[in-house]
C-alpha cells in the first residue's frame, strides 16, 4: 500500500494519500485529519528498530489509518442516532476558496483542501451512497475501487480473507452504480445557475420546472441552526419551501461555487457562508439537493475568500 522509506520526508509524503483515503471513508474532514494524525502518532511511537523492520512504512500507515477509520465507522451509527436531524458529509470547497483564516501554522501540514483530490469519488451523491454501506463494505470498496489496493492487502485491514473482501466490494459496487449517472460539467452548471436565478426571483413555477417531480431535499443543521429535520419530498414542495426560506431570510446572497468538485450553491450573509447546497442532476432536472447548514461542517467556508 506504499513504498516510502523511513526518513521524515518520506513518511510525511504519505499524508496526502492518507487524508484522501480517510475523508472518503469518514465523510468528515475533521475526523479524517484526526485519524491520520493518530496513525502518525502510532508510527512515531514505535522504536527505531521496529520502524526499520517495517519494509513499507506507507503500507503500514495506510493499514493503520484504515483500521482507525473502520473503528470510527463502527461507532458512527450510534452517534448518528443521537444526531439532530439528517447527517450529511462535510462539503468541500474548491482549494482556491478554502478558508486560511483559522490561524494555521504556515510551516505545518498543508490545509486538507490542498490535500484532497476532488474527483467523482468525493461528489456528495457518491459520499451519501457510501454512508449506506456497512463499515467493512465501505473500507473494501474505497480501498479497492477508488485507490486500487489489492484484496490481499485489504484483507489485512479488515481481518478477513481476500475472497471475503472481494465479495464486500462487489456488494458495495452494486449500490454505487446507481449513483454514477454521468452529467457534463457544463450541463450541471447551467441547471444550478437556473436554480439560483429562479430562487432569487422567487419563481415557484420556474423552480418546479427545474426539479424532478420526485426530487428530494435533505438538510443538515446538526441541531445548531434551524432547518427541516426530515427530507422534503416532491419538486413542488421543495420549490415552495425554497421560496418560503427566501422570504424569511432577507439579505441572503446566493453564489455559484464548486462543492466537492462540481457546481453547487452557497448562501452567505455579510460575507459569511451559512449554507452550502449540492445537487444531483439527471436529464436536465434536479433529483436530489443536499443542504449543509451545520456551522461545524462549514468551517472551511466560514469566510468567503
Amino acid at each position: 500500500m506504499g513504498t516510502v522509506g523511513t526518513s521524515p520526508d518520506g513518511i510525511a509524503g504519505e499524508r496526502r494519500q492518507l487524508i484522501n483515503i480517510a475523508y472518503r471513508l469518514l465523510g468528515s474532514v475533521t475526523e479524517a485529519e484526526d485519524a491520520v494524525q493518530d496513525a502518525y502518532t502510532r508510527w512515531y511511537g514505535l522504536s527505531r528498530s521496529r520502524q526499520e523492520e517495517i519494509l513499507s512504512p506507507g503500507a503500514w500507515l495506510t493499514t493503520v489509518t484504515s483500521r482507525i477509520c473502520l473503528d470510527l465507522l463502527g461507532s458512527a451509527r450510534a452517534r448518528r442516532e443521537r444526531y439532530v436531524g439528517a447527517w450529511l458529509p462535510e462539503p468541500l470547497p474548491d482549494r482556491t476558496e478554502w478558508d486560511h483564516a483559522g490561524g494555521a501554522d504556515p510551516t505545518g501540514p498543508a490545509d486538507p483542501a490542498d490535500q484532497i483530490v476532488l474527483d467523482e469519488s468525493v461528489a456528495m451523491a457518491f459520499l451519501v451512497v457510501l454512508e449506506s454501506m456497512t463499515p467493512a463494505e465501505r473500507v473494501a470498496f474505497v480501498l479497492h475501487d477508488v485507490f486500487r489496493y489489492p484484496f490481499a492487502e485489504i484483507a489485512d485491514v479488515l481481518g478477513r480473507t481476500p475472497a471475503a473482501c472481494k465479495q464486500l466490494a462487489a456488494s458495495a459496487r452494486q449500490r454505487v452504480s446507481v449513483a454514477r449517472a454521468p452529467v457534463t460539467a457544463t450541463g450541471r452548471a447551467d441547471v444550478v445557475r437556473h436554480v439560483k436565478e429562479a430562487w432569487e426571483t422567487k419563481d415557484i413555477a420556474a423552480l418546479v420546472a427545474l426539479l424532478n417531480p420526485a426530487a428530494v431535499m435533505t438538510a443538515d443543521g446538526g441541531g445548531m441552526v434551524g432547518t427541516v429535520l426530515r427530507p422534503v419530498e416532491g419538486g413542488a414542495r421543495i420549490a415552495q419551501y425554497m421560496v418560503a426560506i427566501a422570504d424569511k431570510a432577507p439579505g441572503l446572497e446566493l453564489l455559484e461555487r464548486s462543492v466537492n468538485g462540481v457546481p453547487g450553491l452557497v448562501a452567505q450573509r455579510a460575507g459569511v457562508v451559512v449554507t452550502v447546497a449540492s445537487f444531483d442532476i439527471s436529464d436536465g432536472r434536479v433529483t436530489r439537493i443536499w443542504v449543509v447548514r451545520n456551522p461545524e461542517k462549514l468551517r472551511p467556508w466560514a469566510q468567503e475568500g
